[in-house]
């Protein structure tokens, strides 16, 4: 099936986005979604319903502090979502890149360039998105802006670019033939996660050794870009190192609570939840004490499939989130410290 029309929406969306300004943006926004428009984003901005508000919250701020912003798409793709909300969503994923002249959530300004990762889901139905999912990395800006709000991560802080293959724009529909291979491998990589958790569910792994799993769906040369507050890491034993041990030794209690939406074209794949687990601090993991609070863990995933196993994998936690549940207020403290 044809995922043109959907995906037409959503780039008239984002070209409406690239033509305003902070006073207009709030009408451009209005131009491709519907009057109650369901719009999720990361902590501090969390739900919020229709344009305006919508506006208000992020794109104004944004936009005032963001000069001459463009969109570095690197990975466009739809699909019918396999989960009870159903439809056709948009996926897209890449950097809002501009000249950081104002500050924003308390980051100063550079005046330099600055590039915020930023992953989107729209559901689109009748010619119009009715429900947005939109993560960023504010961290990973924090850093540009000479910040170090946490402590040394375990991976590596870079300008995260887009797929090896550089095929990653969907604009033309994928052969339909594909798209299902690509969900299928996806859902036998989560199948392996939980047959080797030590939640409370399985409390028994499955597999010997990390290695054993990961090969099962996984390149020998995966690259997993994380989020900042974690870092990129490349090999799977160096994904083992720099991130699967510290997650599942220093969380513990894992819960999984599901995704809104997993679609899948061609090559690639992704999903978020809302929030898609909650897990227990243990003391250690991104270098922080242990809280004794149970934190959800807000995530996006985004896939590159190559032949019969996964490449490379973007991803976005709302860090900021999880780490307020816990009693740290990052924004709210780098606030603080900037205004010294």
């Amino acid at each position: 099936m044809s995922f043109q029309a959907e995906k037409a929406v959503v780039r008239a969306h984002h070209a409406a986005i690239a033509g305003a300004t902070p006073e207009t943006v709030a009408a451009a926004l209005a131009t491709h979604t519907t009057p109650d428009w369901h719009w999720r984003g990361m902590h501090p901005f969390h739900e919020h319903h229709g344009a305006a508000h919508v506006a208000a919250v992020f794109w104004t701020p944004f936009l005032t502090a963001m000069t001459r912003v463009q969109r570095r798409e690197d990975i466009f793709f739809a699909g019918h979502n396999d989960r009870a909300v159903g439809g056709v969503w948009v996926s897209s994923m890449g950097h809002l890149m501009g000249l950081l002249d104002a500050p924003f959530l308390g980051i100063p300004a550079t005046g330099k360039i600055a590039m915020l990762r930023y992953a989107e889901f729209h559901h689109v139905r009748d010619g119009r998105i009715v429900e947005t999912a939109m993560f960023c990395d504010l961290i990973h800006l924090m850093h540009q802006a000479g910040l170090q709000p946490l402590p040394p991560q375990t991976g590596a802080h870079l300008i995260q670019p887009g797929p090896m293959t550089h095929d990653g724009l969907l604009r033309d529909d994928a052969d339909p033939t594909e798209g299902p291979k690509t969900a299928a491998l996806i859902e036998r990589m989560i199948g392996d996660i939980q047959a080797n958790s030590t939640s409370r569910d399985n409390p028994a792994p499955r597999d010997a050794t990390p290695q054993d799993e990961l090969r099962r769906c996984w390149h020998d040369d995966m690259l997993w870009w994380g989020p900042d507050g974690i870092g990129a890491t490349y090999t799977i034993d160096r994904y083992i190192a720099q991130h699967q041990r510290p997650f599942r030794t220093q969380l513990k209690d894992r819960e999984f609570h599901g995704h809104i939406c997993r679609i899948a074209e061609g090559n690639y794949g992704g999903f978020f939840g809302w929030a898609n687990l909650s897990v227990l601090p243990t003391g250690g993991y991104m270098g922080l004490p242990a809280s004794g609070k149970r934190a959800e863990m807000r995530v996006v995933d985004i896939y590159r499939r190559d032949g019969d196993k996964l490449a490379e994998n973007w991803i976005f936690i709302d860090i900021l989130h999880f780490l307020k549940q816990q009693g740290l207020d990052v924004l709210e403290r780098m606030e603080s410290l900037t205004r010294v």
